[in-house]
């Protein structure tokens, strides 16, 4: 049981596991990536870092958060659920706990396919490792985000017969050769008479269950309860979020999109988490 779990490992992540470990609160930061800041090769606006590359900031500040304490994992997380007075968090194959939570996403943004978000729960899956038993010996269609699905896949074609369709280019080298490679790309998804089916640019394929296996994941998936608007999360002056104990930070609140406003709201989401968690023990 975390004090503070952080999703993100950018500079509004890295900033509230800095402050919260300097408040004594265990830290756990979840990524999946560098993100759009991984992709700059030079920063002008950071004070005191002239010139530094966006993939020197974060080696500096995941150096930092680390030698102040907090734990660090790249894994992408998929779903935070509100169990109580604490949070559950799914990472691919892993639980945690934690006692508050801190959204700092960046700017990553996921576009549903049509039918996706409806049929979420009724066929369609996100998550391989929950739900792929429920398809022990059927047919299962995957569409693949990233490489981060190949392994993904692997896994279920251990259960059933996998289609693999492409939704962005990625190496697929390391696909199980029992998995069958289809070429049309994914554009919508609906009922059919004994299962699913997949519409691509090419043709139709039916299936029985649907995973989408994507590097990112939609807010919609990740905590449908949160309040947004226009794909940004809603909160308050504290930036805890529609959901108490849920804080968010940086550029997932909206523009400006820049590092140093990312890193002051990073501060604030920790120091807010703390001050939560003092009152939630004041008050047990």
């Amino acid at each position: 049981m975390y004090d503070v779990l952080i999703v993100g490992g950018s500079c509004a992540g890295l900033s509230a596991a800095m402050t919260a470990r300097k408040r004594n609160l265990s830290v756990l930061v979840l990524y999946a990536g560098d993100g759009a800041m991984g992709k700059i090769t030079r920063m002008d606006n950071y004070p005191g870092l002239p010139g530094a590359s966006g993939a020197e900031l974060l080696r500096i500040f995941r150096q930092q958060a680390a030698a102040l304490g907090a734990e660090l994992k790249k894994q992408l997380v998929q779903r935070v659920l509100h169990m109580g007075e604490g949070f559950s968090v799914l990472a691919q194959n892993d639980l945690y706990e934690a006692r508050s939570v801190i959204l700092a996403l960046g700017t990553s943004r996921v576009n549903p396919l049509p039918g996706e978000e409806e049929l979420l729960g009724q066929g369609v899956s996100y998550c391989a490792t929950c739900d792929g038993m429920f398809y022990r010996g059927r047919h299962m269609l995957v569409i693949a985000g990233g490489i981060e699905a190949v392994e993904e896949a692997n896994y279920l074609s251990e259960l059933g017969r996998v289609s693999y369709f492409i939704e962005k280019p990625h190496d697929t080298a390391g696909l199980s050769p029992n998995i069958r490679l289809m070429q049309g790309k994914p554009r919508s998804i609906e009922r059919a008479d004994q299962g699913l089916k997949l519409n691509t640019d090419g043709e139709s394929c039916e299936g029985d269950g649907i995973f989408v296996l994507r590097p990112a994941v939609a807010m919609t998936q990740l905590m449908p309860e949160l309040s947004t608007e226009k794909g940004s999360i809603v909160a308050d002056e504290n930036l805890m979020t529609s959901v108490p104990g849920v804080f968010a930070a940086g550029d997932i609140l909206g523009a400006p999109l820049q590092a140093p406003k990312a890193v002051g709201e990073g501060n604030v989401a920790a120091l807010a988490a703390a001050s939560w968690l003092r009152r939630q023990e004041a008050s047990a």
